[in-house]
């Protein structure tokens, strides 16, 4: 007790003395001090000092040895996932099905009948099933017989095609037969108003043919690229008579692209060989033909320049040489709305007994062929497109023509033709000439197109470019009414045409001098045709033809069919 009342007394004189001090310098003022040289107030930073008392006096021992390993034991772990419900389940991997080819349905079988003993049978089937093959075939049948006697007319076609496309290039072929029957039911009458055809024969021609084509595949990245094609065509052309041609002809070009600059070539040999003409000593004509075409061209985003030459040799019983200027150019004013074009050309173009047939099937026996001659043909207009709605392109040209072929009526037999020619080395037919084109997609629901040309010759011998009509109008039009309902319509319109025609006695013999200039008048034929189909493979069509039943002929004599229709039932598959 006496310990504690001392230490009690001690600790209250230590307080009184504390804040006595405390006071003191409380009431110390030393701002207006001044500062003298002989005062100083020494301040040292704070060192905290631990006492001994609280002191860690012994190291820690950094040798950390174990006394032990424990052994440890993992055979009560069990082997099994820890199952978690996120909602999320584990994804199933599908395998992709194989992709099927969409069905254009192309293939079909097609039956009608009509008036005019009309009776139509046409197929087609291809296999589309590979990107990179194509095969398939065709079969037609067509036959009418008109009001006239033995105005008959029978159409066959069949034929097989192929294409193969490689990595490089592209192969296409077809082997097919063409048909074409008739009978000379033109009605040329005497003075007394009797007709003096008597016999109508028949004819026919059947035509066996081939062609087969390899093509390098474009390469718009490769601006150095090689591009080639070869193609073979032949065929084997008679008619009921004596008169045959067959041709082998091959054709093909090269070009070398090196950015806007390209250099190439066109090469074709034609051998022809034709029995049943009337210019040579045996009734056979060789008439071949060789020509070159090289050419450079500067190509650009709005130009294209063409600078060449056109080189044909005609060899076999009749030799010729020429040589004749190949220039194009095509400049865009307002790229892909507005081109302007222009050049001059030449050539020669190969009289061939089909192609005459195919345009006038009826040609006498004993007729002359000949080459035609394009001496010169300077051209130039316009072209362009506003959009993929309408496009449209006008030309026009001036041709000076060695060899212009024309069919006329024979004197002794007015209702079979013979080709006459006119224009010579010396003097050429000057043929002037327009042509417009134009196509028209309201929507797409409607599409309109039409073609006019309008032709002026100058004739050197004849009187008039005989069975050529001066002014030519095509147009067509495709309604979609829906995806069922299609319907297509077809005009055409062709001018005053003119023909030589004679006169002959009661006895169908001609008289002399008895020449006139027969006038074949101008014709608009209105065609239309619609199409229903009725189920997903089930169709029905109709067809008609000669609308306006406009009676007209396209050469002296021939009367077409008037107003014919046709209908029947499509079958795809």
């Amino acid at each position: 007790m006496k310990l504690n009342t001392v230490f009690k007394q001690s600790a209250i004189l230590t307080l009184l003395l504390g804040m006595g001090i405390g006071a003191q310098a409380q009431r110390r003022d030393t701002t207006d001090r001044p500062v003298t040289l002989d005062s100083f107030d020494i301040v040292r930073d704070y060192r905290p000092i631990l006492a001994d008392a609280v002191k860690i006096r012994r190291s820690p021992d950094m040798t950390n040895k174990r006394e032990y390993m424990p052994k440890l034991s993992y055979g009560s772990v069990p082997d099994k996932k820890l199952d978690i419900n996120t909602g999320l389940s584990e994804l199933r991997i599908m395998e992709t099905p194989f992709s099927k080819i969409l069905d254009h349905k192309s293939n079909y079988f097609k039956f009608g009948a009509g008036n005019f003993n009309t009776i139509l049978g046409e197929a087609y089937f291809a296999v589309e099933d590979y990107e990179d093959i194509r095969f398939g075939g065709f079969a037609k049948h067509l036959s009418q017989k008109g009001n006239l006697e033995d105005q008959k007319f029978s159409k066959q076609e069949v034929g097989v095609f192929g294409r193969r496309i490689f990595p490089l290039f592209t192969l296409d072929g077809v082997i097919g037969y063409n048909g074409f029957g008739t009978r000379f039911y033109g009605i040329p009458e005497n003075i007394d108003g009797n007709s003096i055809n008597p016999t109508r024969e028949a004819q026919r021609f059947n035509d066996i043919y081939f062609t087969g084509e390899l093509t390098s595949n474009y390469d718009p990245e490769n601006e150095d690229a090689l591009s080639y094609s070869v193609k073979a065509d032949a065929y084997a052309y008679s008619d009921k008579f004596s008169a045959k041609e067959n041709s082998i002809a091959l054709s093909g070009y090269l070009n070398k692209r090196y950015r806007a600059f390209n250099a190439g070539a066109n090469l074709a040999l034609d051998y022809n060989g034709i029995t049943g003409v009337n210019n040579t000593d045996n009734g056979k004509l060789n008439n071949s033909i060789a020509s070159i075409n090289p050419y450079i061209r500067f190509k650009g985003d709005n130009y294209n320049i063409t600078l060449g030459a056109n080189i044909v040799s005609e060899f076999g019983d009749n030799s010729r040489f020429n040589v004749f200027p190949e220039a194009e150019i095509d400049f865009a004013l307002a790229p892909e709305y507005f081109y302007i074009f222009g050049g001059v050309t030449g050539g020669v173009e190969k009289g061939s007994f089909r192609d005459f047939t195919r345009l006038n099937p009826y040609l006498g026996p004993n007729f002359n062929i000949q080459n035609t001659i394009d001496r010169m043909n300077i051209y130039g207009g316009i072209k362009g497109n506003a959009g993929a709605t309408f496009g449209y392109k006008v030309k026009g040209f001036y041709r000076k023509v060695e060899n212009m072929a024309m069919f006329v009526n024979n004197m002794e037999t007015p209702f079979r033709f013979d080709l006459v020619y006119d224009g010579n080395g010396d003097e050429a037919v000057k043929h002037v000439g327009i042509e417009g084109e134009i196509n028209v997609r309201l929507s797409q629901l409607v599409n309109l197109g039409g073609r006019l040309n309008i032709d002026q010759y100058t004739m050197v011998n004849q009187e008039e470019a005989w069975h050529l009509p001066k002014m030519r109008l095509a147009a067509n039009a495709r309604f979609n009414i829906s995806e069922k309902l299609f319907i297509d319509a077809e005009a055409l319109f062709h001018g005053n045409a003119f023909a030589p025609q004679y006169s002959y006695d009661s006895n169908g013999v001609l008289i002399a001098d008895a020449f006139n200039k027969e006038t074949i008048a101008s014709f608009f034929d209105l065609s239309a045709g619609a199409e229903y189909k009725a189920t997903k493979y089930l169709g029905v069509f109709v067809k008609a033809n000669n609308m306006l039943n406009t009676e007209y002929q396209r050469y002296l004599y021939y009367p077409k069919l008037g107003f014919n229709i046709l209908g029947g039932l499509n079958f795809s598959f």
